[in-house]
């Protein structure tokens, strides 16, 4: 039987009994894990450990795994640093103390743009040059179970029209901008995956070819986890029914900056001439379309941090981009969490709080949407001075008002929009806003808590509100260009209402941005599109459109190379629509069907592709141009 308590002093730290019962089986190596785990206050790991001869390879592997936590643990000390850590924010979670006492907020600097307008069409221009030098990071460590997808996110399809994934769709937008402003060189796209998701998203990338990218240009960068929490002593816990494995948990996904420093990823790019970094969720389908303008913010008023954000009323529960500042000089531009902001100002003189502009309807403050634009250079300098390390939080769900113990295991966390907590006070930092339908729809919801979200009024975030706002997107587009494009109708399916037509794709290698869609309907007036039509515009080449009368759908493809041109068609036919799933439908339906709670019924279409001229006077209904 283990000895019990601690037996001996070791490299100055006392360690306990079984440690030293088991310590002629350890190499020294070994011997050191287990001092460095008794020293970051982990003893209790290996208290139940039995006699030599007994699961010697288990207590080996248990020390390996230790080792991995050591060396792969963000910020500094290793696993000795998080330990230490997490007591303190834990103290001081458990005593209330607000992290934010003592600074005052005020409006950031930034600019509120729409989309048509002429200073939009402005920002858009002056950008356009700089999108040939950005370089893209995916955050994409998460699998889909919570929206009942078995699989990684990046395969989820964005819409069932094309299917394209949402891999397949951030790759071909990368490929497009680089062949119309590359000017030859390739824009490299950074993924950051984890162990739920390397070998998933490594393997689909080989499988496509990396969906037309060169291979060099991109690279996976894997987030590690660590230690789970049980208690306000900062104390790991083992796996349940495993005394060998320290449970672990996700840190957050603002280990980016970590990893990208790490991995040596922006100081290759930035050398490779790449003067923008660009950063992305993984199932926001809208992330680029305004690219070009948020560039040109950037480049007028000189930003070295822009987070895209979004308008948000007063108090709605999206965290809110503000300046803070401290009697002592202390500055920055962070995402305030909206049930902090409020408390803050009301703290800081403004009595009435966060309250909406009588002349936006909006907050002043905007929302944040954890897509943030980077200049390059001066974000491989802090990443050099300071690892990429983020302040960290901690976030226990206390078991009753003692908080003392918690309902399940907690662990530290950060989140890459707090950044800006890195930089001096001087740096600039601001933000671009836009409304969501340009740049956020992001698909992370269960039909259950869609249904909640959009029953308190927020976005349901689901599968089908993402794919019918990929829709609404560019049927708005084509609005602000002057096209007809009527409205559909409302629709509820599985208790989620969304309008799901017109169902309009035009696929990156045809138009990114609003500026490249001017040239698919150089004459918008003369394009008009019933509120139940499907278009879909494909391909890697040059599609025009003059006139078009359609209702119904209509598919139009161009190769590379290739110019479709339609000078006048008239298209009416039954068309596609979605229909909801029957009962026995949903017992047998694929994932993606079931999360939506509809399929698409494809009917009758008329399509062309090809290098060719269109002109038709008479009205056509079905077959090929």
């Amino acid at each position: 039987m283990a000895s019990q308590g601690f037996t001996n002093f070791s490299y100055g730290v006392l360690l306990p009994g079984p440690v030293m019962d088991n310590k002629g089986i350890l190499s020294d190596e070994e011997f050191g894990l287990a001092t460095v785990l008794q020293e970051a206050g982990q003893g209790h790991l290996m208290a139940q450990w039995p006699m030599p001869g007994t699961d010697d390879d288990l207590k080996r592997k248990f020390l390996q795994q230790a080792k991995h936590l050591h060396e792969t643990s963000p910020g500094e000390g290793g696993i000795i640093g998080y330990a230490s850590r997490a007591r303190k924010l834990l103290a001081d979670s458990a005593e209330g103390v607000n992290p934010l006492d003592g600074w005052s907020p005020s409006v950031p600097e930034g600019v509120a743009l729409e989309p048509g307008s002429a200073r939009y069409a402005e920002l858009e221009e002056k950008g356009g040059g700089e999108v040939g030098a950005c370089g893209f990071v995916l955050v994409a460590g998460g699998l889909g179970e919570r929206l009942g997808y078995g699989d990684i996110k990046l395969k989820l399809p964005t819409e069932l029209c094309t299917e394209t994934s949402y891999l397949t769709l951030y790759c071909a937008q990368i490929q497009a901008l680089q062949t119309r402003y590359g000017e030859g060189r390739l824009l490299p796209l950074a993924i950051m995956v984890s162990d739920d998701t390397a070998d998933k998203t490594s393997a689909e990338l080989d499988a496509h070819q990396h969906f037309g990218l060169d291979p060099k240009q991109v690279t996976l960068i894997k987030q590690e986890k660590v230690p789970a929490i049980q208690d306000n002593d900062g104390r790991f816990v083992l796996e349940d029914g495993d005394k060998y494995q320290i449970s672990t948990k996700p840190h957050g996904h603002g280990d980016v900056h970590t990893l990208m420093h790490r991995c040596g990823v922006a100081r290759r790019w930035r050398e490779d001439g790449v003067r923008w970094c660009v950063f992305m969720q993984d199932t926001n389908g809208l992330a680029l379309h305004s690219l070009a303008a948020a560039l040109g913010v950037s480049v007028e008023l000189e930003l070295e941090v822009n987070s895209m954000a979004i308008p948000r009323k007063a108090k709605q529960a999206v965290g809110g981009i503000a300046r803070l500042t401290r009697e002592d000089g202390s500055a920055m531009t962070v995402n305030v969490e909206y049930n902090q902001l409020d408390p803050l100002l009301r703290g800081s003189g403004h009595k009435d709080g966060d309250t909406n502009d009588p002349e936006t309807g909006f907050s002043p403050y905007p929302g944040n949407i954890n897509q943030l634009l980077f200049a390059m250079g001066p974000y491989c300098e802090v990443l050099e001075k300071t690892g990429g390390a983020l302040e960290e939080f901690v976030n226990p769900k206390y078991a009753d008002e003692s908080r003392t113990t918690f309902k399940k295991p907690t662990r530290l966390e950060c989140m890459m929009q707090d950044y800006p907590k890195l930089l001096s006070p001087e740096a600039k930092v601001g933000f671009t806003s836009m409304a969501p339908w340009l740049c956020f729809s992001p698909v992370k919801n269960s039909l259950g808590d869609a249904q909640a979200a959009q029953a308190k009024g927020t976005p349901p975030a689901s599968a089908s509100s993402g794919e019918a706002d990929q829709y609404h997107l560019w049927a708005e587009l084509l609005r602000k260009l002057g096209c007809a494009v009527e409205t559909g109708a409302v629709q509820e399916y599985e208790g989620i209402g969304v309008s799901l037509s017109p169902r309009i794709v035009v696929q990156p290698g045809i138009a990114v941005t609003l500026h490249e869609l001017k040239s698919v309907v150089p004459s918008p007036a003369d394009v008009k599109i019933s509120a139940d039509s499907t278009l879909l515009v494909l391909g890697a080449g040059t599609v025009v459109i003059d006139k078009l009368d359609l209702d119904g759908t209509l598919i139009l493809q161009a190769a590379a190379g290739e110019t479709l041109h339609v000078k006048r068609l008239t298209v009416r036919n039954s068309g596609w629509h979605c229909q909801a799933l029957t009962a026995e439908e949903r017992d047998s339906a694929a994932e993606t069907l079931r999360m939506r709670g509809y399929r698409l019924a494809k009917g009758e279409q008329c399509e062309a592709s090809g290098a060719k001229v269109i002109d038709r006077s008479d009205t056509v209904s079905t077959g090929a141009l």
